[in-house]
């Protein structure tokens, strides 16, 4: 197994993907079609289960763009199911503290390195190395969302095993009270703040674009993992496109 995402991160280097959430497999396979580096199945805020998950990881298979999974908890059974589905990295939210983030790692990795349960299956048939290469190659990305994350956020990134951070900018509004406004100068205080404290320590940077910024504000900015959306907007987006350039007004609500 090897997970060209993770050197690519580790090198310093800028990659951008998008969130899967539609369980269709037609929807992942269209959009391997483009350039992208990497699609996250979200696990989290989707109908997604492990095996619509595997289905839809299954109509990219033979692309470059590299699989990852954000799971809906940080919990050792959820992220061993999504590494076994054959995902190269997880997502795992919630990530507050050191405790969290060594919860995430050790989940992450077989003995005696981790607690990941050694049950081959598919991933043993896409790398008869696997079990070999999977404690080096699998990507772990914490996801920082809340005010108590982005006060520990040096205790969380340097923990060992911890690859990236990915800022949930709805999420961490909420948590300070500013529900929404992502654009709000405390709100994007924190982001930075969390973004300098990564670059200090080496650990990749990633957040969703249009959360104040644009891709490419954010990419002049030297974030390396890049969210540009999610595929049920690009469908809303396009149709509103259509019917927008048809002469037809669409309201937004």
């Amino acid at each position: 197994m090897k997970n060209e995402l993770k050197w690519r991160l580790h090198r310093g280097e800028q990659t951008v993907g998008i969130w899967i959430t539609i369980p269709h497999p037609d929807v992942s396979e269209a959009l391997s079609t483009l350039p992208f580096d990497w699609f996250v199945f979200d696990q989290e805020h989707s109908p997604l289960d492990e095996q619509l998950t595997q289905e839809l990881m299954q109509a990219m298979k033979g692309t470059r763009i590299v699989p990852l999974i954000r799971v809906a908890w940080n919990d050792p059974v959820l992220i061993k199911k999504a590494l076994d589905t054959g995902a190269y990295g997880v997502i795992v939210p919630w990530v507050n503290s050191r405790d969290d983030a060594i919860r995430a790692v050790r989940a992450c990795r077989y003995a005696p390195e981790g607690i990941r349960g050694c049950g081959p299956r598919r991933t043993i048939l896409l790398d008869p190395d696997y079990l070999k290469t999977a404690n080096r190659e699998i990507l772990v990305i914490v996801q920082i969302e809340t005010e108590e994350a982005v006060e520990k956020a040096e205790e969380i990134l340097s923990t060992e095993g911890v690859d990236a951070f990915f800022i949930g900018p709805f999420d961490l509004s909420t948590s300070m009270g500013l529900m929404g406004q992502v654009t709000h100068p405390k709100v994007q205080r924190a982001i930075n703040r969390v973004f300098e404290v990564g670059k200090k320590l080496g650990v990749a940077s990633g957040i969703w674009c249009g959360a104040g910024m644009t891709l490419k504000e954010r990419l002049e900015q030297g974030w390396q993992f890049l969210a540009l959306g999610m595929d049920l907007d690009f469908l809303l987006n396009g149709a509103r496109m259509a019917l927008e350039e048809a002469g037809v007004t669409v309201k937004k609500e």
